[in-house]
């Protein structure tokens, strides 16, 4: 098990599991393809990610098929360096879930999310997502809830 779906467990959440095969990291829409591979809408999967926002790491969940709009993350917002991602939340790229990271980071979900009985986002690697009322997931992560993709 990952961390993400062990502070599911812990948390005595309802959420199901979803592995995917056949898509690779880096191959062009990578959070849309997984999406697909799931059959489901990209605009149901949320991906992870990190952005460095006046210095501070903060985590953003934005639907597959949309972007982060930087300038409603804040002020000087950058999306972070990889290894930095990896090293505060001790996932791999590709695999970054909001739960159960390393280090508890600020974390955004877009208000589209609310939309959805529940919404995907990784379960900690690749290969796995995690199925989850968002409300759940916002309430697990203490997350704000704004619009932030675009």
């Amino acid at each position: 098990m990952t961390p993400a779906v062990e502070a599911a467990k812990r948390a005595g959440i309802e959420f199901r599991l979803h592995e995917y095969t056949g898509v690779e990291h880096g191959d062009g829409d990578y959070a849309a393809a997984v999406a697909a591979s799931l059959g489901r809408p990209p605009q149901q999967l949320f991906k992870t990610l990190l952005v460095t926002v006046d210095g501070t790491l903060s985590a953003f969940l934005v639907p597959a098929d949309r972007q982060l709009d930087l300038r409603a993350a804040g002020k000087r917002a950058m999306l972070a360096d990889r290894a930095r991602a990896e090293r505060a939340t001790g996932y791999a790229a590709g695999g970054i879930s909001p739960l159960g990271q390393r280090k508890k980071l600020p974390t955004t979900v877009d208000e589209s999310a609310l939309e959805w009985s529940t919404i995907f986002v990784s379960a900690g690697r690749r290969g796995l997502q995690i199925e989850l009322s968002p409300r759940d997931l916002v309430r697990l992560t203490h997350a704000r809830v704004a619009k932030v993709a675009r």
